[in-house]
């Protein structure tokens, strides 16, 4: 039976415009960083998709070396797009990026005219699409010259490869130069994709502003810290989670005492405020209205839905932005 998409996604999902851009972007956006390659379960994998859509999340973000292996995470939303969501192709917003290592050699890593061109050809061809909507340099290089990788940039639009590009991993003064190339070039650009959430707050410290005054959106990553900022730690660390595991992105020094202790506060005020610890961190990231977008990762439907539901209740009185920044500070 093919999918039939609910016929009611954009009642409840909100939409905010990427700065001064023509670009809206669900509030929530799902990414397949994890959980979406060759080694997962396709069905759960489909099952997420659609369901997010269904929940009105209209944009999918990816990597050319998510996975695993790399290359599969776009692999799988192909086949997706191709069996299931064929027939809705333009209402979604599908990104990819390209920066970090692909394939081996020196023209499968970083950010030389080379290495994105032939990047994204190669995406197009596991996505199974003749463009993406958003392609992002992934990080910046240290070994070439900012004027290249916006270059790179502004072609792949003029070849109709991408709609728009955007930048991620980037610092304030480096989204300071590339944003002046692109500027020159006229290239559209729409998004800056950083880490941001409680616990790693460095966007607040010049980069919002940077994207604001170039009128372009700002998506944000992680803001649920790795999972730290859900109810998997509040007992400590479960054998099954991934700091737990050898993951290099989270590991048992992250959770100690403090921070357990800092998890626990933060969620008795998301009890307080009707809301799941998860709900909480995603709300508390999008209180800045210049925050477009937050990137949720997902091991199962039930995850999405829940993390949506952090929409629910964006508002936070002063009493709550002060005690949940006491918190923070204290356990800084």
């Amino acid at each position: 039976m093919n999918y039939k998409a609910n016929e009611n996604r954009y009642h409840t999902m909100i939409y905010r415009r990427c700065g001064k851009t023509g670009l809206k972007l669900p509030a929530v956006s799902l990414g397949l960083w994890h959980n979406f390659g060759g080694v997962d379960d396709y069905d759960n994998a489909k099952a997420m998709v659609t369901r997010a859509f269904d929940l009105g999340v209209t944009h999918f973000d990816l990597a050319n070396n998510y996975g695993p292996p790399a290359g599969s995470a776009e692999e799988t939303l192909g086949k997706i797009l191709q069996t299931e969501l064929k027939d809705y192709r333009d209402e979604l917003i599908i990104s990819t990026k390209a920066g970090y290592g692909m394939w081996p050699g020196p023209y499968g890593d970083f950010g030389s005219r080379k290495y994105l061109i032939a990047s994204l050809d190669q995406s197009l061809k596991r996505l199974g699409v003749d463009y993406v909507d958003v392609f992002y340099s992934h990080r910046p290089d240290p070994e070439t010259s900012i004027e290249e990788t916006m270059m790179a940039l502004d072609s792949i639009v003029r070849q109709g490869k991408a709609l728009y590009v955007g930048l991620s991993n980037y610092d304030a003064l480096q989204t300071s130069q590339a944003l002046e190339v692109l500027k020159d070039l006229k290239t559209p650009i729409v998004l800056h994709q950083p880490a941001y959430s409680m616990l790693n707050r460095w966007v607040e410290h010049g980069l919002l502003d940077v994207n604001e005054r170039a009128g372009i959106g700002t998506i944000i990553f992680q803001p649920l810290a790795q999972g730290v900022l859900t109810d998997r730690y509040l007992q400590g660390i479960p054998s099954d989670s991934r700091a737990a595991s050898e993951s290099v992105f989270l590991n048992e020094q992250d959770i100690n005492d403090k921070r357990v202790n800092m998890v626990v506060q933060l969620n008795n005020i998301a009890k307080n405020r009707g809301q799941s610890l998860a709900q909480l961190a995603i709300s508390w990231a999008l209180r800045d209205e210049r925050v477009t977008s937050a990137l949720i990762g997902a091991s199962r439907v039930a995850q999405i839905e829940d993390n949506v539901k952090a929409l629910n209740h964006l508002s936070f009185s002063e009493e709550e932005l002060t005690e949940i920044e006491a918190i923070l500070q204290l356990n800084s």
